[in-house]
């Protein structure tokens, strides 16, 4: 086990209702599988968790579409995801899913914990009813207008477009997604509610310090709790999810709890899962109990309220585990200008992608146009010229050179050599600019750290024109070949969190026999007499 803290990295939990597409990716998956490799590297003790969330109504919007189950779309595309996380090298140490046991128990323990502490109650409310379906209708079931900005397809818990919390009763001409052109009856049904306004001065005692928070997440909570809390209902008339635990009496048995309230609650289950799994059950603690543990949740900024305000009321309302340390939201990587959307069918889908691309193309793109304090716009032509030329022309290009080069000039033989003080003291800066970066969580800016050595290395390369000093000075050429090669087996650290795969297939091209990862984050001279197989491309240019 690492001396250093332990850091978990959380990841949004998608609905199982459709293939996942590039502004997921681009927002969530990327970004935290490269920071969770680098604490890795670093030597934290990470554990990194996530799964999919099959128990949201759009999961059973799709099986009604589609004229099957809930259960059977979700295993349909909990499989699909998986896919992507190994063809992707997204590292999770366990992706789950919320139909476990495990997740129902941990999720109805907790429910409990928080009945019994008096925050929640009973109350009885008007619910909207949709006559053609025969049944009360759900938050998400509902459309309509939002109240704030006027998005004309916001939903009955929240409006994607301005973030904004909702309740059904908010919106304008509320319509069913189900039978649009029917007329809504409201009647009344009953609740639990979370007393979120018994809650509303201890998060703001928590939110207030958290100015290494990303500016957009501060405003955000900060606004969105001096405005008060309202409670909240935390169960929906659905058959589809988490019961209510039994310890509640008779009469809740058609009830669900509510994804939200669930689904956050899947951070802590995986956790829980992940020690059963190791027959270690109490090992999740270090990573909820421990003091020194900072806690990462990946997640794009329409989740932003249910995880600065709904997840951190639960832990505060349990007392019993530590909170949130950062929450790294990005915004929306956009399609021509528009949100892409799963339920709306805009957007690549990551079996375009992964069937078009490489998959450490795909991650280099995605950081390098990461959506972290703006939206950004993916397009197929950008995604080429950034593939062709940074990362061929220029990290592509020098590893490709230096290492044909060694093999014409030094049958592949690395020579014995002193690594250039140049050359050395750029390798130290690099390695401290990317440090600085991504200990902030500032991806893109590493990345392109990374990327400014491998400029620096080509122009070293041909400011020391190694093919003329291999005719006039063999030992000169040595001792620059020997430097480059010491260069790029840095650059190789640096870039191994964005691009895994090229980097571990570059370690073999430098002649090491073992896992790259193994090493941490440690910058070495490349041996001399260290025999280098036949060079190969890293990359493709499309």
């Amino acid at each position: 086990m690492s001396e250093r803290p332990p850091v978990l990295v959380c990841t949004a939990w998608p609905y199982a209702n459709g293939s996942l597409h590039v502004g997921h990716l681009a927002g969530v998956y990327v970004p935290a599988d490269v920071f969770a490799r680098y604490q890795r590297l670093r030597g934290y003790d990470v554990l990194m968790i996530s799964g999919t969330d099959a128990h949201g109504t759009p999961v059973t919007v799709r099986a009604d579409q589609e004229g099957t189950t809930p259960a059977e779309v979700a295993a349909r595309y909990h499989a699909e995801f998986l896919t992507y996380w190994r063809d992707l090298g997204v590292s999770y140490d366990l992706y789950t899913t919320t139909t476990t046991d495990n997740h129902r128990e941990v999720v109805q323990d907790e429910f409990m914990m928080l009945l019994e502490k008096g925050l929640l109650y009973k109350a009885r409310s008007i619910g909207f009813y949709d006559p053609v379906a025969g049944r009360f209708l759900p938050d998400t079931y509902i459309e309509g207008e939002c109240p704030h900005c006027h998005y004309a397809r916001a939903r009955g818990n929240q409006c994607e477009n301005c973030g904004r919390l909702l309740e059904p009763e908010d919106l304008i001409n509320p319509r069913s997604r189900l039978n649009p052109a029917a007329t809504l009856e409201r009647r009344e049904t009953e609740h639990f509610y979370f007393d979120l306004p018994k809650l509303e001065t201890p998060l703001l005692d928590w939110a207030r310090p958290m100015h290494h928070w990303r500016p957009n997440v501060y405003r955000f909570t900060i606004n969105f709790l001096e405005g008060g809390l309202q409670p909240r209902a935390i169960t929906r008339d659905l058959s589809w999810g988490v019961p209510l635990p039994p310890q509640v009496g008779p009469g809740w048995e058609d009830k669900r709890i509510y994804v939200w309230f669930e689904a956050c609650s899947g951070y802590l289950s995986a956790a829980v899962e992940w020690a059963r799994i190791r027959g270690e059950p109490t090992a999740w603690e270090r990573w909820w109990k421990d003091p020194t543990c900072r806690q990462y949740y990946f997640i794009g900024k329409d989740n932003i309220p249910f995880h600065t305000v709904i997840w951190p009321a639960i832990l505060i309302g349990r007392g019993d585990v530590i909170l949130p340390y950062d929450v790294p939201a990005n915004e929306y990587m956009n399609m021509g200008g528009q949100k892409a959307s799963k339920s709306a069918g805009v957007g690549t889908t990551v079996p375009q992608l992964l069937e078009a691309f490489d998959p450490d193309a795909i991650r280099y793109y995605l950081i390098a146009n990461a959506p972290e304090t703006a939206d950004t716009d993916y397009s197929e032509e950008d995604f080429i010229r950034r593939n062709n030329d940074e990362l061929v022309a220029t990290w592509g290009n020098l590893v490709h050179r230096t290492l044909s080069f060694m093999q014409r000039s030094f049958d592949g033989v690395v020579p014995e050599h002193t690594t250039d003080a140049e050359v050395l003291a750029r390798i130290g800066a690099a390695q401290r600019a990317v440090e600085e970066q991504l200990d902030h969580v500032h991806l893109r800016a590493g990345l392109r750290e990374a990327l400014n050595l491998a400029r620096f290395g080509n122009e070293w390369f041909d400011r020391q024109a190694p093919w003329k000093q291999v005719r006039e000075d063999r030992a000169a050429a040595g001792r620059t070949m020997g430097s480059l090669l010491d260069l790029i087996n840095a650059a190789k650290v640096l870039f191994e969190p964005f691009l895994p795969h090229t980097s571990a297939a570059l370690h073999a091209l430098l002649g090491y026999a073992d896992e790259l990862e193994s090493r941490g984050w440690h910058f070495d001279a490349v041996p001399g007499g260290q025999r280098l197989p036949a060079p190969r491309p890293l990359f493709r240019k499309l």
